[in-house]
């Protein structure tokens, strides 16, 4: 991803594809009100605005705006965002002639929230100089884990269902939190391969998986959705099994 993609994208192929098209209509028909359909003849008919664009032009309120694993993106992209982001917030489109004095301006100025685990290294430190830090500790108690299904549940209630039993929630919790004590493991399951897991043992069979069973069974269910790599999946599975 680079800055500009989360900006705005211009689609120069559609509006020469509408320019030749129109090429055999009448001069009425070139009309820009012609149905309300895209007329070449206006080059913002061909823009899009991207999520950070979508930002800059809301009304009613500050809009927020996550970016997530910036450390991932092209190189440049912390240096070209903070271009964008620095007083004024604006942002130009020189294919539409939006420059200068006519620069897309933010009417409420957005809330920015940047994730990065540092898998790529460090940030540019002007970037970074901008930046309000909160650093998010894995959570270390079951009582943590239990609160954040509790909440994905009750935001995407029509997509995953009912709720699963606080019982099969604070069991799944514990012996989650068990595995990741496995020192030998290469990658550690987290909160996402946790949420998948406990949505498995609530609804993949017609009836949920019994809460009592999964703290005393020694096999351990549906391990595909907690172990990614190879290695891990091999080497924990013989463990669990005796």
């Amino acid at each position: 991803t680079k800055a500009k993609e989360g900006l705005y994208e211009y689609d120069a192929i559609l509006r020469l594809h509408d320019v030749e098209i129109q090429k055999s209509y009448s001069k009425a028909e070139l009309n820009p009100q012609n149905d309300g359909e895209r007329n070449p003849r206006n080059p913002k008919n061909y823009r899009e605005f991207g999520a950070l664009g979508k930002a800059f032009i809301v009304e009613d309120c500050p809009a927020v705006v996550l970016i997530d694993e910036i450390d991932k993106a092209d190189v440049d992209f912390p240096n070209d965002l903070l271009t964008v982001l620095d007083k004024p917030m604006q942002f130009e489109i020189r294919e539409t002639g939006e420059v200068g004095a006519k620069a897309i301006k933010a009417i409420q100025e957005p809330i920015i929230i940047i994730t990065s685990n540092k898998e790529k290294g460090n940030l540019p430190a002007p970037f970074l100089r901008r930046c309000v830090y909160y650093y998010l500790k894995f959570p270390s108690k079951p009582e943590e884990l239990e609160k954040i299904a509790e909440i994905r549940y009750k935001v995407k209630l029509d997509e995953l269902g009912d709720s699963p039993n606080p019982n099969l929630i604070q069991s799944a919790a514990q012996r989650f939190l068990k595995i990741r004590e496995d020192k030998g493991l290469f990658k550690l399951p987290g909160t996402s391969e946790f949420l998948d897991w406990l949505q498995a043992l609530q609804s993949f069979d017609e009836i949920p998986y019994p809460d009592s069973q999964l703290s005393e069974d020694s096999s351990l269910p549906y391990p595909e959705l907690l172990f990614k790599l190879r290695q891990d999946f091999q080497n924990y599975l013989p463990a669990s099994a005796n």
